[in-house]
């Protein structure tokens, strides 16, 4: 049997005191010594302890994930929808309604020229030279007022998607992507993709009687719907 006071023997056992010089075990740093029982580990410097039920928190000094720049954070039960929003009733319009509306614009600006191309016909074929001259005069101001007349339509259909023609038969032109207007440049640059639709005895202008957006060729080009407004 050991000697209890012996500095370099055993360690006492329970209700033993150490020996002389000797300092008794001290617990590790953070831990409470329990009645004869080691306390349970506790987590290291710069960790939290998980909380009981709630699910995890970052650790001291860690930022939880952020999402990516532009990203926006996912909602619970939230899903994207794409809308197209066309027009004011969303309805395309029918090609006997854009038909209508082409009829009573070219009425409007159409019918003066023809009265000035059959005068200056007229005074042409009088054989007097004043008369030819004239002729000549009044088929000038023709083209002018025809080229006023088609930017001005330009103009209408760019910035409020509507002619007269248009607005008599309840229907505007507007951008398939957007459902707004297209502006001045892109009506102007649409009336020129016309020509696409001249082509093979002007099938352009019958395709919306059979495709699935109602377009012509130049609505095709120029990414452009007619709907009911």
């Amino acid at each position: 049997m050991g000697n209890p006071y012996d500095p370099y023997g055993q360690q006492p056992g329970y209700g033993q005191q150490p020996g002389y010089g000797q300092q008794p075990a001290q617990p590790g740093y953070g831990q409470q010594p329990g009645y004869g029982q080691q306390p349970p580990a506790q987590p290291g410097y710069g960790q939290q302890p998980a909380q009981p039920g709630y699910g995890q928190q970052p650790g001291y000094g860690q930022q939880p994930a952020q999402p990516a720049y532009g990203q926006q954070p996912a909602q619970p039960g939230y899903q994207e929808v794409h809308h197209h929003h066309y027009g004011s009733t969303g309805q395309l319009a029918e090609w006997g309604s854009r038909a209508g509306g082409y009829l009573i614009d070219a009425l409007i600006f159409a019918g003066p020229l023809m009265l000035l191309y059959v005068l200056t016909l007229v005074l042409a074929s009088s054989g007097s030279g004043g008369a030819a001259a004239l002729g000549v005069i009044l088929m000038l101001i023709g083209w002018l007022l025809s080229i006023a007349g088609g930017l001005w339509l330009c103009y209408q259909e760019g910035t409020t998607g509507q002619t007269i023609g248009k607005r008599q038969m309840g229907i505007r032109l507007v951008s398939a992507q957007t459902g707004q207007p297209i502006g001045f440049g892109m009506a102007f640059l649409r009336k020129i993709c016309h020509a696409a639709d001249s082509f093979a005895c002007y099938v352009g202008y019958f395709w919306p009687l059979w495709d699935e957006r109602k377009q012509t060729f130049a609505d095709k080009i120029c990414n452009t719907i007619v709907v009911k407004s």
